[in-house]
């Protein structure tokens, strides 16, 4: 696999089942303005490694998504973000997960992919706060948890709007035993 232009910065994001994946888009596509609004819903895990080292991201993440259950995603509540709202999640997995890569990333991670992940699904952003905080509010109404799974990892390259999609690569490991959780 190659990048077309090695320069542009690799985005990594967690791939959530299909469910899950047509209702936050839905409601991304209601909410974000529409000018802005070039992806679908996503949770992103690294905001830019290097284009240059593709092959070895995509090697890394088949590997380890072979040892690497569905995980559950705990749908735990909405975030205002000032300008816009975003679904919280709660995974224990997840977290050891991205450790784990940030671990073996480390030489490669801007400051932003160094600090601890805090998974979200963005609905909308770039708003007036006004705006935001009026959909805060109807969501937290509307609010009820729930479990997502994420099923494994996609690789994207950064076009500076768009992003082009070059890999997905699905968790494939052996289910969790009820109560269990994964270590890297």
């Amino acid at each position: 696999m190659t990048l077309p232009d090695p320069a542009a910065p690799l985005i990594l994001t967690l791939t959530l089942n299909p469910e899950a994946q047509q209702h936050f888009t839905h409601l991304r596509r209601l909410h974000f303005p529409p000018s802005r609004n070039y992806l679908e819903a996503h949770v992103t895990l690294f905001h830019h490694l290097p284009g240059a080292e593709l092959a070895a991201v995509h090697h890394t993440l088949k590997e380890l998504a072979a040892t690497v259950p569905v995980l559950p995603l705990h749908l735990s509540g909405v975030r205002f973000l000032g300008n816009g709202v975003a679904y919280s999640l709660d995974s224990p997995p997840l977290l050891q997960l991205h450790r784990a890569l940030q671990s073996t990333w480390a030489e490669w991670l801007t400051p932003q992919d160094r600090q601890p992940l805090r998974p979200h699904i963005t609905v909308q952003n770039k708003v007036a706060p006004a705006v935001a905080k009026a959909l805060h509010e109807q969501l937290q109404r509307d609010f009820e948890p729930q479990v997502l799974q994420g099923t494994g990892i996609t690789v994207w390259a950064y076009r500076g709007g768009p992003w082009q999609q070059l890999a997905q690569v699905p968790f494939t490991g052996a289910e969790y035993p009820a109560g269990a959780t994964y270590a890297p």
